[in-house]
């Protein structure tokens, strides 16, 4: 895998219809490896939504990668949401809710970090740390190690939503771990920068992706990731429907050059 997009917050069921078609022609126009999804594929869980996330997801040409968000459970029934939370995700997306993908340059490590009984916070469980760590003992030697994960690991200052349980242990045991990339979305913003708490000499890239379809767009456009991979370097483009245009297109860049340190933004070579 060289280039990855990234996806998230679908909100079918709140979604804008017109923009569904010009990013399926993007994204498949772009001709990338995988496409990882990471979560809120629906706004309330119904079926029917999730049918609609499975035509989507159907008519993407590249392998995908798709992990649940908080509102892939059922909100109003409290005895499906305590007993069988995942029911209709599994039946229409995937009976695995934390999938993997590996080849030689890239791993890939979904974790589902959904607490059905917390609604809307997160948890970034002891178990899921440990899964990530096994995982990544099954990546190449050399390859880039993302994770992708509905909600975010750090917060900017005054965000509303509460933090996932967690969320300081994981960024440590990432680290720690050997990751590179963590994937998130949630907040129905765009963000690319290096953690800010990381308790470890290496920088960890964290990557948010706004909201895919929603109509609830908080201020930002409509946008979705394309990750471009090497060794040593990794480009993040934002791809934006923005208000005047239906189109998603090329919005912005920024780069991330790996030392001895681990991983730093990068300034862009002026082109001669």
């Amino acid at each position: 895998m060289k280039r990855i997009i990234h996806l998230s917050d679908l909100h079918f069921g709140r979604d804008r219809p017109e923009l569904m078609a010009p990013l399926l022609e993007r994204i498949n126009e772009l001709d990338v490896d995988l496409v990882a999804i990471s979560g809120d594929l629906t706004q309330r869980a119904r079926n029917w939504q999730f049918q609609q996330a499975r035509t989507f997801i159907d008519a993407i040409d590249a392998p995908t990668l798709v992990v649940p968000g908080n509102h892939d459970t059922p909100l109003y029934n409290f005895f499906e949401r305590l007993f069988w939370p995942f029911h209709r995700y599994r039946k229409w997306i995937n009976r695995d809710l934390q999938p993997v993908a590996h080849d030689g340059k890239v791993s890939v490590i979904g974790i589902n970090s959904v607490n059905p009984l917390g609604i809307q916070r997160g948890w970034f469980s002891p178990r899921d740390i440990r899964r990530v760590r096994r995982g990544f003992q099954d990546a190449a030697e050399g390859a880039l190690r993302i994770v992708v994960v509905h909600h975010p690991l750090e917060h900017l200052p005054g965000e509303p939503k509460k933090l996932m349980r967690g969320a300081r242990a994981a960024i440590k045991a990432l680290g720690d771990a050997g990751a590179d990339i963590v994937l998130s979305g949630h907040l129905h913003s765009w963000r690319a920068e290096t953690f800010a708490h990381i308790e470890d000499h290496r920088g960890v890239i964290q990557i948010h992706a706004g909201t895919g379809l929603s109509n609830r767009v908080r201020g930002e456009p409509n946008d979705f990731n394309l990750l471009h991979l090497g060794a040593d370097r990794v480009t993040v483009e934002r791809f934006a429907a923005v208000e005047s245009t239906r189109s998603f297109d090329h919005h912005l860049k920024v780069s991330f050059c790996r030392d001895a340190g681990g991983w730093t933004q990068c300034e862009e070579k002026p082109q001669a």
